[in-house]
């Protein structure tokens, strides 16, 4: 991976809380490819074996995208998103074969693993410091939960949810608006943690 080159977004350069931590080099350094492999592998983690003890249908994208917040402010490039998810699930697979933990992530949790990075390299790309970070983190976290909303419901009205799983219409109702109000809060919690408003920034790359 380290021959990929991953463009500098100036944009989100200018608005990391890390901003001196941060490497302006055109190409991305070896640091930033262990600082985006260990995010990965943290959200990958932290989802399947940190335990909130919330009881909330959809809290599992917390564990996913903030981790993935702390890769963005670190490493600002376009394309890091895809990085960390693609780490990410390469993680939870490896977790499967070597460990039961492994296996207790469910197919929603999965999904967000696998979308939300993808999902913020999209809605970040033209965003710049402060609300339109903020809100771009929200959305991304929305999608992604509701995508995993979709694919755990068809996992329980095929079947393929493990047994003593709540059923379809006593889950449901309820995951709806648990899964987009947490989806939007976990995203929303991230971008203020981690990004502010913009600042002037010398860094090189697109800034369209």
């Amino acid at each position: 991976m380290p021959g990929v080159s991953l463009r500098i977004n100036a944009r989100l350069a200018a608005s990391t809380r890390m901003r001196p931590l941060v490497s302006s080099t055109e190409v991305p350094s070896w640091r930033d490819w262990i600082i985006l492999t260990f995010m990965g592998v943290a959200a990958a983690v932290a989802s399947t074996m940190v335990d909130l003890h919330l009881r909330i249908p959809g809290h599992a994208i917390l564990k996913a995208i903030f981790p993935m917040a702390i890769g963005f402010a670190l490493v600002p490039r376009r394309g890091a998103g895809l990085s960390m998810s693609s780490l990410a699930l390469v993680t939870v697979f490896g977790l499967r074969a070597v460990a039961p933990a492994g296996g207790g992530l469910s197919l929603g949790a999965i999904t967000s693993l696998a979308t939300v990075g993808p999902l913020l390299d999209w809605s970040l790309q033209r965003s710049r410091g402060g609300w339109p970070v903020w809100r771009a983190f929200a959305l991304a976290g929305l999608a992604a939960n509701l995508l995993a909303l979709f694919v755990r419901a068809g996992a329980k009205l095929t079947g393929l949810e493990h047994l003593g799983a709540r059923p379809l219409w006593n889950w449901l109702p309820a995951a709806v608006f648990t899964y987009a109000i947490c989806g939007l809060l976990a995203g929303l919690i991230s971008g203020l943690t981690w990004f502010c408003r913009a600042q002037d920034t010398d860094a090189p790359g697109d800034s369209e």
